[in-house]
């Protein structure tokens, strides 16, 4: 096939779309058919004309081919754990009773029946819930949402390509089910579950489906020869299906490495590779392989992860290369738009100069089409579109707001001695003690309470103007008094000021700090009905003034327990925010952690005993690639240790972190040199103290005995149970007790009566132990 008549193929999609809708109207659905404000077909419906106006939207721009079924109520792999009929053998009979609450209770759990497991979709601040798989799993093909969705979408007449969660990347992100040997693996059931993606797959070909995407990013990660060879075996044999939709095999995040050539020689229509970041390797890869004659490469080309504008020449040379090397060629972003904001012609409150540098969903469907426009019938096409985007890059290279000399110079300054506490662990430990005079199995939280109504209508009425300063900080000392006030009648032993005055542990750091901008309507999906709005990191970072230490020290005034100081750390400032691409992450990192080193010792100057530096974030912002996570791991941890060594030996450092796959990263926790660490527990059954345990983890732990993220008020005796747990793989002396996460989406009721079980399960314990 020759350049010039795979240029006239090309084409524009997407993979995937924002679910919440402009004004976040799903999130508003879902929460109140939970509420019981609003029935199931007032939810359903609401979704419907979601998802028509997406599709609508994205055809208007330009789209030839709309995605479907990658909308979702909650998730798409609990969406796909439906489709398979891999149902938890707890959760059957709520889903017998109600298909949609069983759903959820899934999702969240009940009162009566624990929720999935939730962890990170790969290097992304998404969370899925992880399908529990075992030797007696019986799989049944389920497709009546993709059915749904396609049927939707075809009747407003548009090309649609179902989404689907590849068989491979399903059973590699599967757990063994409670009960299960843990060295089962799930990926034995491969031959029992593509059984069921054929009859999916022949049930959406009935239904008008030309092409469906499956999605494989699983296969961008380091794989065995086995785990290669079951994604050879997959594709064979679906590719071989008779009656069968093409198929195109979608991998993001990454480059494709080994898996590359298993693709390539599969009996599928079409590859969709991502060509971004890392992943432009995937360029010379696909030469190496002799290209891919015969198939379709959709080729993600404008980074579907990031605001900032594409460089539309650069990506027009990436594929006129890629021209010569598929017999047809479209336009795509690397991954679903779902990562970024909806809108950035939204934004009124950013500079207009920097709105030019901005790119979010709506904007990348733009991209995506020029560069489909200009690829197809040149770049006299597109002349005004590529003119314009110069101009925004210069602009963007040029401004003096990217670049700040005395920062720059402090950063260059930094030694390893900044990054080194003054006295080992041990003598540090037995100063703490000697201060902080805690009991055995010390009771705390992770750091928020409840953000109740109340407090968002304040935040909102000082924009607003409704209030003045002084009315707001009344509103908010008076939540302190009570935060604290209960804390010491609950009996907890650490306390927190419940930061009331926050609206998310990375945008209120980031609004006081130089560099960032903050969006007004910029959310993004992090798990179910929870959006954040990720800020914007643009340039230099300062800090300018005292962030905490006002509201900390006030907190502390009202008590005589420790009160900690609650911080984000910089590896969780970058991960949770959209990082700039002009220079190394490292860099950044660096600049953030000397923000946040002289908050730390301002808090401690302020008679702060104990403070927090959470970092959640860590393994999130992992490589994907074994071979590239050193690298990353030396600057992730130095900059923690640059952002706490300053402090005194008898001042006490926490870290957090939770829902995230933790055995890739003990020895970095290890490095990070913090004095406790707390960490998600609660779903995954304490393995996370046994891997700390198996790797000789030397310090004070607090695995989680409270899981935060569903409704449901674990009693005394689950919690004291799991404590018991822990204590088979921490010691008593270095075993904290606490919940999973923050209790920043909870509400009051249920806050109170969990922290209460919480407290008397470590005082039973206690006890039990003082008898031993």
């Amino acid at each position: 096939m020759t350049a010039k008549s795979a240029a006239a193929a090309a084409g524009a999609t997407v993979y995937g779309h924002p679910r919440q809708g402009p004004g976040r109207e799903l999130k508003k659905a879902v929460e109140g058919y939970w509420k019981g404000r609003i029935d199931a077909d007032a939810l359903h419906n609401t979704a419907a004309r979601l998802r028509a106006a997406t599709w609508r939207s994205l055809a208007e721009a330009g789209i030839d081919e709309v995605p479907t079924g990658d909308f979702s109520y909650y998730d798409h792999v609990l969406d796909t754990t439906v489709m398979v009929g891999a149902i938890p053998a707890r959760h059957r009979a709520a889903v017998r009773a109600d298909t949609l609450d069983g759903y959820f209770a899934m999702a969240r759990g009940t009162q009566d029946v624990a929720p999935l497991e939730m962890t990170k979709w790969f290097d992304t601040n998404y969370h899925y819930l992880v399908p529990e798989l075992g030797p007696d799993t019986v799989f049944a093909a389920n497709p009546v949402k993709q059915l749904a969705e396609l049927g939707e979408a075809r009747a407003l007449g548009l090309a649609a390509r179902p989404v689907l969660v590849g068989p491979v990347t399903y059973l590699l992100l599967s757990k063994p089910a409670p009960g299960v040997p843990a060295d089962f693996d799930p990926l034995t059931l491969l031959d029992r579950l593509l059984p069921v993606y054929a009859e999916v797959l022949a049930d959406l070909r009935a239904a008008g489906a030309a092409w469906v995407q499956l999605d494989e990013p699983a296969l961008v990660q380091d794989r065995t020869p086995a785990e290669l060879d079951a994604a050879a075996r997959a594709y064979r044999d679906l590719g071989g299906l008779g009656d069968r939709p093409r198929l195109l095999v979608a991998s993001y995040f990454d480059r494709l490495g080994d898996a590359l050539p298993v693709l390539a020689k599969a009996p599928v229509e079409g590859l969709a590779l991502d060509f971004t970041g890392a992943a432009a390797a995937n360029l010379d890869a696909v030469a190496a392989v002799g290209g891919l004659p015969g198939k379709r490469l959709v080729a993600g080309v404008v980074d579907g992860r990031n605001v900032w504008v594409n460089d539309l020449a650069q990506s027009l040379g990436t594929l006129g290369t890629l021209l010569g090397l598929a017999d047809r060629v479209d336009v795509a972003a690397s991954c679903s738009l779902l990562h970024v904001p909806l809108d950035a012609a939204a934004e009124r409150d950013i500079d207009p100069q920097i709105l030019r540098w901005l790119s979010f969903a709506r904007q990348k469907t733009a991209e995506i089409v020029t560069l489909a426009k200009g690829l197809s019938r040149g770049t006299d096409a597109i002349t005004a579109e590529l003119a314009a985007n110069r101009a925004a890059l210069a602009g963007r290279a040029a401004s003096p707001i990217t670049r700040d000399p005395a920062v720059r110079a402090r950063a260059a300054a930094v030694t390893a001695a900044d990054t080194r506490r003054s006295q080992p662990y041990r003598e540090r430990a037995a100063a703490q003690r000697a201060l902080l005079g805690l009991p055995l199995l010390p009771t705390t939280t992770i750091g928020s309470f409840p953000q109740t109504g109340e407090l968002r209508t304040a935040r909102a009425d000082l924009r607003a103007g409704r209030i003045d300063a002084a009315d707001y900080e009344e509103r908010i000392r008076a939540e302190i008094q009570e935060v604290i006030s209960f804390q010491e009648k609950a009996g907890l032993d650490v306390l927190v000021h419940g930061e009331p005055e926050r609206n998310d542990m990375v945008q209120y750091f980031a609004e006081q700090l130089t560099g960032y901008l903050a969006t007004q309507h910029g959310w993004v999906q992090s798990y179910g009905t929870r959006y954040v709005r990720p800020p914007i990191l643009a340039g230099d970072i300062s800090r300018p003034e005292p962030m905490t230490v006002r509201w900390t020290t006030y907190a502390q005034s009202l008590t005589s327990r420790p009160v900690k100081g609650m911080l984000t750390g910089p590896v969780t400032m970058l991960a949770w925010s959209f990082v700039r691409d002009d220079q190394p992450l490292a860099d950044t990192a660096r600049q953030v952690a000397l923000a946040l080193r002289d908050e730390v010792t301002d808090l401690e100057a302020a008679g702060t005993s104990v403070i927090q530096v959470d970092e959640p974030a860590l393994r999130e912002t992992l490589p994907l690639r074994a071979a590239d996570r050193p690298a990353y791991l030396a600057w992730a941890t130095e900059a923690f240790r640059l952002s706490t060594a300053g402090v005194r030996p008898d001042t006490q450092i926490h870290t957090h972190m939770c829902y995230a796959e933790f055995s890739d990263i003990v020895r970095a926790i290890d490095d990070l040199d913090a004095d406790v660490i707390s960490l998600e527990a609660a779903r995954s059954h304490m393995q996370v103290a046994r891997e700390l345990a198996a790797h000789g983890y030397p310090r004070e732990a607090g695995p989680g005995v409270y899981d935060i993220h569903s409704p449901r008020v674990p009693s005394a005796e689950e919690a004291a149970a799991l404590l018991r747990t822990g204590l088979e793989a921490i010691p008593a002396e270095r075993l904290w007790v606490n919940p999973d996460c923050g209790l920043k989406t909870r509400g009051w009721p249920e806050t109170r009566a969990s922290l209460e079980n919480l407290v008397t399960a470590a005082r039973t314990v206690r006890a039990q132990l003082a008898q031993l």
